[in-house]
């Protein structure tokens, strides 16, 4: 099954790995298997399960060991989120429903070199907690490529756009100020950095067409969008449907839902994301008089990418996820906030679709795995990530076994998503190289990485004389 040379290839084998999280075509599910050898090739597996009787070049113990396929984070914002840390997780407007983004984003301005710091430590975070696959939604900066060929992580570099900066002057409403272009020059940016991602030597990057808010781009704008990214084979990506101030927006302007709305101009499809299509016509907080959200993205094939902490941080919460998987949507993951962390964020998607639906909840383990590895694969048109299958790409995870936290081990998947999480990963691997090894990053330094974050989010909240004022400290500070 492999397609590399096996003279020239180096092959490397997990031999009799305790538990494996293997791919079963067959029955289009992740399943166990136990007591088998995990090999590859180069960069792509040539045998899950049973014993591998090829020639081995290097060899790991895995008695005490369970391997599972890595995980793709389909929505982070790695030049944002960790230097947003102390400032966010208490902020937000009681008018807009506790969303802070437009009033603290338009104070907290960083240049490039708090977003090369911001995006290595998140880089590094990200890889320590088994995601092995990244879509970056990142405005253009100088050096971006670079910082995420450092990280050796599997990337779609997804440069945002848009016509309109939003912000908030007193909390009451979302304002918007167009740009004299209408975000033609953000696009023209977006396509070269596209061109060059695709282009790039390191054959680990590809890119995704991402109009950054369905609010802050006009129609023609999103549908320049759609045409490049169908005449480029690229996945669609847009925030949509992501809060109550938007939803009201959309409806007053366009006097439908925005699902609706971007199935009339065409948004919709089997190779688009939306982020994070919280607020749709299901939502028990809208009085909308239809309820067609739900439909209109699964006949489309629409994925959205479900990132529950960051709306749970507002006080705002999707109604249910079950229900989305139960309707036929593609459901993929993502961090979105801090911690970049997958194994996090499919407990926490689990447990608030269970405690928003209540006893008509569908939310599993098992659901919400799929959706972080075969959903988001799926929407990515890869059907050779997310999975430990023969031909596969290696990327793969590793959990010591004699971690305490993995004790009992009744469920391996369920003890490392509701208990475990990374603190049990022992290596990581991308493209069947280690990016992590003993549970820690090998090719970013991560403690100087986040030595280098503090120092800049120090800098940069620095200059920004009202950041104080917009988040107070949360605890006195006494002598």
């Amino acid at each position: 099954m492999a397609s590399h040379d096996t003279a020239v290839t180096p092959t490397t084998c997990i031999r009799n790995a305790a538990w494996i999280i293997a791919w079963s075509e067959s029955a289009g599910a992740h399943v166990y298997l136990r007591n088998g050898d995990v090999a590859w090739r180069g960069d792509r597996f040539v045998q899950v399960g049973g014993r591998f009787d090829g020639p081995v070049d290097t060899e790991f113990d895995g008695r005490s060991r369970l391997v599972m396929p890595g995980l793709i984070d389909i929505h982070c914002h790695p030049t944002q989120t960790p230097i947003y840390r102390g400032f966010v997780e208490e902020y937000g407007s009681p008018r807009l429903f506790f969303n802070g983004r437009q009033d603290f984003r338009q104070s907290f301005v960083q240049d490039d070199t708090a977003l090369r710091a911001s995006a290595r430590y998140a880089l590094a975070e990200m890889a320590a907690a088994g995601i092995t696959t990244i879509v970056d939604l990142s405005h253009a900066y100088p050096s971006w490529l670079e910082v995420l060929e450092e990280s050796g992580l599997r990337v779609c570099v997804a440069p945002m756009f848009r016509s309109a900066r939003w912000w908030a002057s007193t909390g009451q409403e979302t304002l918007y100020e167009w740009t004299d272009d209408l975000g033609a020059a953000a696009f023209a940016e977006a396509s070269e950095v596209m061109d060059a991602a695709e282009a790039h030597s390191s054959g680990l990057f590809s890119a995704m067409v991402a109009p950054a808010q369905i609010d802050t781009c006009t129609t023609d704008l999103l549908k320049q969008a759609i045409a490049l990214a169908e005449e480029t084979g690229r996945p669609l990506f847009t925030h949509g449907a992501q809060s109550y101030p938007e939803f009201n927006q959309m409806a007053r302007l366009h006097d439908m839902t925005p699902i609706a709305y971007m199935d009339e101009i065409g948004f919709l499809g089997e190779r688009t994301v939306i982020g994070h299509a919280v607020f749709t016509d299901e939502h028990p907080w809208l009085l909308w008089p239809a309820r067609d959200d739900l439909r209109l993205l699964s006949e489309s094939g629409t994925t959205i990418a479900h990132c529950p902490t960051v709306f749970v941080r507002d006080g705002t919460l999707l109604h249910h996820i079950g229900a989305y998987i139960d309707a036929g949507v593609n459901v993929a993951i993502g961090t979105d906030t801090h911690p970049q962390n997958m194994l996090e964020e499919i407990r926490a998607a689990e447990l608030l679709g269970r405690a928003a639906a209540g006893a008509r909840h569908t939310s599993n383990t098992a659901r919400l795995f799929h959706a972080a590895t075969i959903g988001a694969a799926k929407v990515l048109g890869r059907d050779d990530l997310g999975r430990l299958a023969p031909g596969a790409k290696a990327d793969l995870v590793t959990f010591n076994l004699d971690h305490p936290q993995m004790h009992p081990l009744r469920d391996p998947l369920r003890t490392i998503v509701h208990q475990a999480a990374e603190r049990a990963i022992d290596a990581v691997y991308v493209d069947g190289r280690a990016v992590v090894q003993s549970g820690r990053p090998t090719r970013i330094d991560w403690q100087r990485a986040a030595e280098d974050l503090s120092c800049e989010q120090a800098r940069i909240g620095g200059l920004a004389d009202d950041i104080d004022a917009l988040v107070p400290l949360a605890l006195a500070m006494g002598a």
